[in-house]
């Protein structure tokens, strides 16, 4: 416990380390105001995350750092997650090179709604988290695991996406690239077949999902799909 707020200050300043990498080198400047509010808006937030499993369920906090491609489980999850990370990096070089180049010029409003959306996308992963055990990075189910129909599951099969979706959609936006979202645009694809193939595995794998896929029609977005 006591050493809960250095490992705090550590992660945060190592995300902060590799975000600035990714954002200050590309651009090639440090004034760069939207990638400073950006940093400092995603690393308060995922560390506020990590904060609440490491107090609160430690056992998921485990799970949520077991995220890479060899953890999925068939060559289709494997492909989908490298994909994902790699259009997430390449995501964040290209709204610095747009910032750069001045390719698209985004409202400074525009850009705080970004942040905001950036914010709102990982609070609605919190509170999934706290009404969902098991909600790892990987696909898999576990011992004794149960199908979780409270909360936001009750609304939706697959309220973490929502809360991808909304977050990533906020990161060019916060970053001040109308062209970054056409990259978020090509991931949707994949987190369609990444949802479609992990539910076939529930179907298989954790009993009573079939009878709460009855129960709950919509997978993201109600009365749509």
């Amino acid at each position: 416990m006591n050493t809960l707020p250095i490992q705090t200050a550590r992660t945060f300043l190592l995300g902060v380390i590799a975000l600035g990498v990714l954002l200050f080198l590309p651009a090639w400047t440090l004034a760069y105001w939207q990638a400073w509010v950006f940093i400092v808006v995603f690393m308060a937030s995922v560390n506020a995350i990590g904060v609440y499993l490491t107090l609160k369920d430690p056992a998921l906090l485990e799970r949520r750092k077991k995220v890479a491609p060899s953890r999925e489980q068939g060559m289709v999850q494997n492909l989908i997650i490298s994909i994902a990370v790699l259009s997430m990096l390449s995501l964040l070089v290209f709204c610095a090179l747009d910032h750069r180049f001045g390719w698209s010029r985004v409202p400074p409003a525009i850009e705080v709604f970004g942040a905001v959306l950036v914010a709102l996308g990982l609070l609605i992963n919190l509170v999934v988290l706290r009404e969902n055990s098991y909600g790892g990075s990987s696909i898999q189910t576990f011992e004794g695991q149960q199908v979780i129909s409270t909360g936001p599951y009750a609304r939706v099969r697959h309220p973490m996406y929502v809360g991808v979706l909304i977050m990533v959609a906020g990161v060019p936006l916060a970053l001040g690239s109308w062209w970054g979202l056409l990259i978020l645009a090509l991931t949707i694809p994949g987190l369609v077949l990444r949802i479609l193939d992990e539910e076939k595995l529930l179907e298989k794998e954790l009993t009573g999902y079939t009878a709460y896929e009855q129960r709950v029609r919509y997978r993201l977005v109600p009365y749509l799909w």
